[in-house]
Formats: structure tokens, C-alpha cells, sequence
């Protein structure tokens, strides 16, 4: 009997191990976060302030892994929602412009001239129209947790100072891949032509397209002003709010504290890059003009003559958006 004890000994001890080995790794999760910009982005800086928040308050035990310039989806910023509703993405923080193929939903926020400053946006993604959003996404396939902020976007070009819609007449200008924006563009008598952002500053470099429109803080990080854009409209034409969101099969294998972990932390980074983003807008602004970059800022009379311009893109896709949620909005904004 001894030794027949002493033979079981071994592997008993192996068995044990085995088993704590699985325990382990059943309570530590590594979750893969996708983000179109590197953390030299605030884009990218709330990815990683999620992650850093998750870390710290989960002890390690659940862990975020941020793949910055759409490495995950070969940098096809318009797959990351069917990859992360697939399961390919664990999580992702996502612009509703990269979303809106797959979630039509979303292009309420690409509406051109809809949304005219911050307060409405805010008005917007926290009120009934956001909550239908959020549905809406989650609808689809995917679990959405925070909104975040990419920020109002800017036109720039090579040519000219762009004050009026006839300034933009046969002007190539990069787009995303999204109808509404080739329309919008068309509309105001450019040439859209839709690139990923990949391939963006190697395009404006060379000629290849005349513009681009992004918001101040990627024009200034990525040095937009390098590749001859030498002239910047402001005129906050739409916003592109950004959204934590989460795989539903990622989400369900959570527990109810992972769960609440997760979307409280969202949140909180969510309102921190977004407070970042606003606060930084004057300073990159100045950054932008110091470097010899001609900013025309419309006044209200040339402000309204783009709003008219574009009124036949709003009559379009008002019904593709849903014009239930697009009353909403107008509603949220409104106070009612």
C-alpha cells in the first residue's frame, strides 16, 4: 500500500496544479479594444484610460489590450463594427461615422449643420435621441457602454480660403466611407473621394486630393498642415461622437460586477476625454495658426448660405436615418 500511495503521490500534485492553473487563468481576462488613433490621439487617450481604469480597479484580473490605426481590421476603419459584433473585437471604441454602414442609426450625428455646438451634442447623446442610438446599436449586435468625442470636424484644402459653397466647386476632397458624406460633399459641388485614413496624408502630399476634413485636435497631432493644407475652415459642419462598446458574447460571459466595472469605467473615461478634447480645441488652435495655416472662421450670413446648400442632403436622408429619431433629436436640442 505504500507504495502504491507514493506512485498516486505525483500525480495527485500534477492534478492539483492543473487544476489551479485553469482557476487562474478563469479569473484573469485579457480583452482585445480596437481605436482607429494611437493614444497621440485623445481618440486613442480613451482607450487607454479605459484600459488603465479596468486594470486598476479589477486588480488585474480583467485587462484591456488597446490595437491602435485599425491594426485588427487591416486598417479598414469601416469593418471594426461587424468584426467586433463577429467576435473578432473584443471591445472597441468607435467613431459613428466608421459605425453608420452597419448602424444607419449613427449618420444622425453626420448630418450636415445639424448639430450646431457642444451643448447640443450633449443635448443629444443624453437625451431620448441618444438612448434610441443606443438601442439602435445594440440592435445590431453589438453592446454599447459610453459616448466619448472625436469632436466637431474642420475643412482644410490646398487651394483656397473657403468662406462660401461655391469655393468648393471641383475640389477633390477625402471622405470616409460613408454615402452620406459623398452626398454632402456633392452637394456643395465638390469631388468626394473616399480613402481610409491610412492613406489620407500620403494623398494630400501628393496632390492626389485637394482636402480633408477632420476635427482641430487630428489636424494638429497628425501635422495635416505638412502635407500643403495650408488654408482650414471651421465651420463645425458635424460631429463625430465616439462609443465604448463591447461584443454581446464578451458582455454575457461577464458577471455582473465585471459588468458594472467595465461601463463605469467607460463612462468615466468617456467624460475625461471628452472635457480633454474641449479644453485643448484653443491651445491647438493657436498651435495651428502659429504654424502659418489660414483659418477663415464663417460668420452667420456665410454660415447659413451652407446650411441652405445642403438642405436637399437632410430631405434624404432624414427617412433613412428615421425620422422618429432625427424629432428626437430636434427635440432634445430644443429642451423639450
Amino acid at each position: 500500500m505504500t507504495t502504491t500511495r507514493s506512485l498516486l503521490r505525483p500525480a495527485v500534485v500534477l492534478v492539483t496544479t492543473a487544476i489551479m492553473t485553469v482557476s487562474l487563468f478563469a479569473q484573469a481576462r485579457e480583452l482585445s479594444v480596437s481605436t482607429v488613433l494611437s493614444d497621440a490621439f485623445p481618440w486613442g487617450q480613451a482607450a487607454e484610460k479605459w484600459a488603465d481604469l479596468v486594470k486598476e480597479r479589477s486588480g488585474g484580473e480583467l485587462t484591456l489590450r488597446v490595437y491602435p490605426n485599425a491594426q485588427l481590421v487591416n486598417g479598414d476603419q469601416t469593418r471594426e463594427f461587424s468584426a467586433m459584433r463577429s467576435g473578432l473585437i473584443d471591445a472597441a471604441v468607435g467613431s459613428t461615422i466608421n459605425w453608420s454602414p452597419q448602424v444607419p442609426e449613427l449618420n444622425l450625428f453626420s448630418l450636415p449643420f445639424f448639430m450646431p455646438d457642444v451643448e447640443a451634442v450633449d443635448a443629444v447623446t443624453g437625451g431620448a435621441a441618444g438612448t434610441m442610438v443606443f438601442d439602435a446599436i445594440e440592435s445590431r449586435g453589438v453592446m454599447p457602454l459610453a459616448w466619448g468625442e472625436n469632436g466637431f470636424r474642420q475643412l482644410s484644402n490646398s487651394r483656397r480660403p473657403i468662406d462660401e459653397p461655391d469655393d468648393l466647386e471641383g475640389l477633390k476632397i477625402r471622405v470616409v466611407g460613408s454615402p452620406l458624406f459623398q452626398d454632402t460633399f456633392t452637394a456643395l459641388g465638390a469631388n468626394p473621394i473616399q480613402m481610409s485614413w491610412a492613406d489620407t496624408k500620403p494623398a494630400l502630399t501628393t496632390g492626389a486630393v485637394d482636402g480633408q476634413e477632420n476635427p482641430l485636435s487630428v489636424f494638429d497631432v497628425a501635422r495635416i498642415d505638412q502635407a500643403g493644407q495650408d488654408h482650414l475652415t471651421l465651420w463645425n459642419y458635424m460631429n463625430d461622437p465616439l462609443i465604448f462598446a463591447v461584443n454581446p458574447q464578451v458582455w454575457g460571459s461577464l458577471s455582473d460586477e465585471e459588468r458594472t466595472l467595465l461601463r463605469e469605467a467607460a463612462e468615466e473615461a468617456g467624460a475625461w476625454e471628452i472635457a480633454m478634447t474641449r479644453e485643448q480645441e484653443p491651445e491647438r488652435l493657436a498651435a495651428i495658426k502659429a504654424r502659418g495655416v489660414t483659418v477663415t472662421e464663417l460668420d452667420e450670413a456665410q454660415h447659413e448660405a451652407f446650411v441652405e446648400a445642403t438642405e436637399p442632403v437632410h430631405d434624404e436622408w432624414g427617412p433613412r436615418i428615421g425620422e422618429a429619431l432625427v424629432e428626437a433629436a430636434r427635440a432634445d436640442m430644443q429642451g423639450e
